[in-house]
């Protein structure tokens, strides 16, 4: 338990995981670009850094959990994070990013003698307070079961093949997801339609083919108009644009998937960035009203 570990980004997910590594008594460092979101975590013992110097100095595991492509580059790229690994270091991406951008960070770290897995997961915020993520691991075997340890604190890991294999799995995750969220929110929308109780509707299913924890808990969200975020629509649109991207690079077609992306895209036109992305009910309303 006294493997050194630097944690970047303490947002709605890494607050959660951060603070599981801590509860198993993990030697954190941890580094938000907005401090006040790290500093609660200092109670439970980590040391809040100012900088990417800090932060990643003396680490021998680093894990980075980003909002986006963007973010991921910023840091991944930034010559305070690269000069300031230690020599034989893992770094840990568990942002949900483009398979390419993971392959091409991975190669300019490998160059550097410093190790690196790409690691996205699924479970929302709830699986990252109990530390039950589906964690999907792209990258080396040795380099994965040397970091399993740790891993096993945030959830359930799976190496599912090479560099960008876990980023692959995230898209196609998200295609499930996102397809299963709609698919609810038509289902809630029917009954609703035709006062059926779409409470005892969910209860129904229960242990059913059609059940699923996005049905008891998204649907229940729907039900209740609760659309506070434990998953963004601003996210999930983007995980569908990134979706879309990698089929396109392997020729495939995905027309499901692009319906709803399309579904995401006119929820964010509507003001509706930062709701959770079970509001993709509030766009099958809004196209009952047209």
């Amino acid at each position: 338990m006294n493997k050194k570990i630097g944690f970047i980004g303490t947002g709605l997910m890494g607050f959660p995981m951060a603070k599981n590594l801590l509860k198993k008594n993990y030697n954190l460092k941890v580094f938000s670009r907005s401090i006040n979101k790290a500093k609660p975590l200092e109670a439970f013992g980590a040391k809040i850094c100012k900088n990417l110097v800090d932060v990643v100095s003396d680490s021998e595991l680093v894990i980075t959990m980003l909002t986006d492509d963007n973010a991921v580059e910023k840091v991944l790229s930034d010559n305070n994070f690269l000069d300031n690994l230690k020599p034989s270091a893992t770094v840990i991406d568990m942002s949900s990013i483009k398979p390419e951008i993971a392959i091409k960070h991975g190669n300019i770290l490998k160059k550097r003698g410093i190790n690196f897995l790409d690691a996205p997961v699924s479970g929302g915020t709830l699986g990252a307070e109990n530390g039950s993520l589906a964690i999907m691991v792209g990258g080396d075997q040795n380099i994965f079961d040397k970091s399993t340890d740790v891993l096993k604190v945030l959830g359930n890991p799976t190496l599912v093949g090479g560099l960008g294999s876990g980023q692959v799995s995230k898209l196609a995750n998200q295609i499930i997801v996102g397809v299963s969220i709609g698919a609810v929110a038509e289902a809630i929308t029917l009954c609703e339609k035709a006062n059926v109780d779409p409470t005892k509707f969910i209860n129904a299913l229960s242990g059913g083919f059609a059940d699923s924890k996005i049905l008891q808990n998204h649907g229940k969200r729907m039900v209740e108009k609760d659309f506070l975020p434990k998953g963004k629509v601003s996210t999930h649109l983007k995980d569908m644009n990134n979706i879309l991207d990698c089929a396109k690079n392997y020729n495939t077609k995905l027309p499901i998937s692009e319906l709803i992306k399309q579904m995401f895209k006119s929820l964010v036109e509507n003001g509706h960035s930062n709701d959770d992305h079970s509001a993709i009910y509030k766009e099958i309303d809004r196209i009952n009203k047209l």
